[in-house]
């Protein structure tokens, strides 16, 4: 070996030593932040002196239902969804308040049922287990909501726990292991819940606690992610036809703009306030929502998309306008789109695509 290899391989070495060290590195200087958390993108912008009083009434008359309806610690939340499931799908839709947000998630997930069979588990993956996937999560964590004030320390607590979710979980399921759009979803859990809160969740959401089964999005190949761009691609000729046939023109597919949507379920790259929206009805009603919510944010830019050349039409569907992203004006729109039926039709016609030997049993890559 070259002198000069060597020392490549000996910085290597020593990189990877300090990475399992998990030494942290300096605080980061304090800056304005927003209600989440996240540091400002711009700082000087003047914020207003809190919520009219009327709109505060209303918030906490909301939460007062929402305290009623699951009680104390959530005990009542199983006997009000048998009795009242469409209240709570309505409440849901409106949007769950932060401050029950963690606690709510939990809930309508399953994770906390998972979480109560399986005391002490969470530890011994954290502790006692090793992963093969431990330094690929040690440089990606840091990518993570990287401007949000948890997650801005290197090798901090927010980081730390992200590891520890994401290792854990590589550990509990190593047919999975770990893949890089996983940091996001742990990464959203964790600003509302404990590691091992968060750690459960991930379980529930990736094997299917209450919905169907997340973890052929991250498989070998992603074949959940295959399956859900071809369901898309056909609901946009179907349902958005001028945005459709002005793709295939254009040679534009669900691939090039879509796939981040369903692996990390809008997580990435688009407002937190939007994403939160998103994510409540996600895990009350399953992935159906990330498609109703695609093909609105189509309908609402159809005009606009039809026009565009190619090059226009990739950046302007990584960038879609503050307008269309607002939740109170997007959801209402994905709510009205009708989707279920077909994305069941699709899913069949998929696996005979897939599977054409009828005696090899298909994947189970259905959604609920």
């Amino acid at each position: 070996m070259s002198n000069g290899s060597s020392q490549i391989e000996t910085e290597r070495q020593e990189a990877e030593a300090e990475a399992l060290e998990f030494k942290p590195g300096p605080v980061p200087p304090l800056r304005p932040l927003d209600r989440y958390g996240f540091v400002k993108a711009n700082p000087t912008e003047v914020s207003s002196k809190g919520q009219p009083q009327t709109e505060r009434e209303r918030e906490e008359r909301r939460l007062r239902k929402w305290r009623r309806m699951i009680g104390v610690g959530g005990r009542d939340w199983k006997h009000y969804m048998r009795r009242k499931p469409l209240v709570v799908k309505r409440r849901v839709r409106k949007g769950i308040p932060d401050c029950l947000r963690g606690l709510v998630w939990q809930l309508i997930s399953g994770s906390r049922d998972l979480l109560l069979m399986n005391q002490g588990v969470y530890e011994q993956l954290v502790l006692y287990e090793t992963s093969a996937a431990e330094l690929d999560i040690i440089r990606d964590i840091s990518r993570t909501f990287p401007s949000h004030v948890f997650f801005q320390q290197r090798h901090g607590p927010g980081q730390r726990s992200l590891y520890n979710v994401l290792k854990a979980y590589a550990v509990y399921d190593r047919d999975v292991g770990y893949v890089q759009g996983m940091g996001f979803l742990a990464g959203l859990l964790l600003l509302y819940m404990s590691e091992e809160d968060a750690f459960w969740l991930l379980v529930a959401l990736l094997k299917g606690a209450v919905h169907s089964p997340m973890e052929g999005l991250y498989l070998v190949g992603l074949p959940l992610v295959q399956q859900y761009l071809f369901q898309f691609e056909r609901l946009v000729q179907d349902l958005v036809p001028r945005v459709g046939k002005h793709f295939e023109n254009e040679m534009i597919n669900p691939s090039m703009y879509a796939s981040q949507w369903f692996i990390t379920v809008f997580s990435y790259s688009f407002p937190f306030s939007l994403a939160l929206r998103i994510w409540d009805v996600f895990l009350s009603e399953g992935v159906k929502i990330v498609f109703r919510v695609g093909l609105a944010l189509l309908r609402y830019c159809e005009d606009d998309l039809v026009k565009l050349p190619f090059e226009k039409l990739v950046h302007a569907l990584r960038n879609f306008p503050e307008g269309a992203l607002q939740p109170d004006t997007l959801l209402p729109l994905a709510y009205n789109i009708k989707v279920s039926k077909k994305l069941e039709e699709l899913r069949l016609e998929y696996e005979r695509m897939t599977n054409p030997n009828p005696l090899l049993p298909p994947q189970n890559l259905s959604q609920k």
